[in-house]
C-alpha cells in the first residue's frame, strides 16, 4: 500500500480561488475535534462546512472522481460512501493558525468509518509561510507538496499536522471517503 498520493491539478487555480471566496463570503466558525470540542494547544483555524454554502455544490462533483482514482492507483480500499461535508479551513499567522499531530479516525459517528482523507492545496504557496502539510506513515516524516490545487490523499490512520503558520494566511480543502471497519 502507498503511503499517501499526490494528485497534481485536483482542481484548478481558478476553482480555488471561486471555493475560497464562497467561504469568505460565508460564516467562518473557529475549528473543533471530534465531538465539537475545542482545543487551540492541538487545533487553531476557522472552518466551513461546503454544505452549508448550497453555491459550492460542484466541489463534491469533481472530488468524487478523484477518490475513486486514488483508491485505485494507491489503496484499495472498501469505500461506501461520502457521509461527511468537504471542510474548508483557513489558518491565519494572525492566531498561529496550526493542526497538532493527529489521525482522522475518531471516535464520533462518521469519524470511526473514515478510510481516505483527502486535503486540497487551495492558497498559492508564496502567499503564507509555515503551514506545511506533514504525514508520518511511519517512523519518517514526509512532507506534502504545496503546489495549488494539489491533492494528498492518504489513509485516514496515518498521523499527520499541520505547522503554525508564521506569515499570511493557507487555504485547504478537506474531505473524508468512509466504508466498513478496517480488519
Amino acid at each position: 500500500m502507498t503511503p499517501f498520493l499526490s494528485l497534481p491539478e485536483a482542481l484548478s487555480p481558478a476553482d480555488c480561488d471561486r471555493l475560497i471566496a464562497l467561504v469568505q463570503a460565508h460564516h467562518l466558525k473557529d475549528a473543533g475535534l471530534v465531538r465539537g470540542t475545542t482545543a487551540h494547544s492541538i487545533r487553531r483555524a476557522e472552518i466551513a462546512w461546503l454544505d452549508d454554502i448550497p453555491q459550492a455544490a460542484w466541489v463534491m462533483d469533481q472530488l468524487i472522481g478523484l477518490v475513486a482514482q486514488a483508491n485505485r492507483e494507491g489503496f484499495g480500499f472498501d469505500l461506501t460512501d461520502f457521509g461527511e461535508s468537504p471542510q474548508v479551513a483557513r489558518y491565519g499567522a494572525e492566531r498561529e493558525g496550526h493542526f497538532d499531530w493527529h489521525s482522522d479516525i475518531g471516535a464520533g459517528n462518521w469519524a470511526a468509518k473514515r478510510k481516505l482523507t483527502i486535503v486540497i492545496q487551495l492558497s498559492d504557496p508564496a502567499e503564507y509561510q509555515g503551514g506545511t502539510l506533514e504525514l508520518r506513515p511511519d517512523s519518517n516524516i514526509a512532507t506534502a507538496p504545496r503546489t495549488r490545487g494539489t491533492a494528498t490523499v492518504f489513509p485516514s490512520f496515518v498521523l499527520h499536522r499541520v505547522t503554525p503558520v508564521t506569515a499570511g494566511t493557507r487555504w485547504s480543502l478537506t474531505l473524508w471517503s468512509h466504508g466498513p471497519a478496517f480488519r
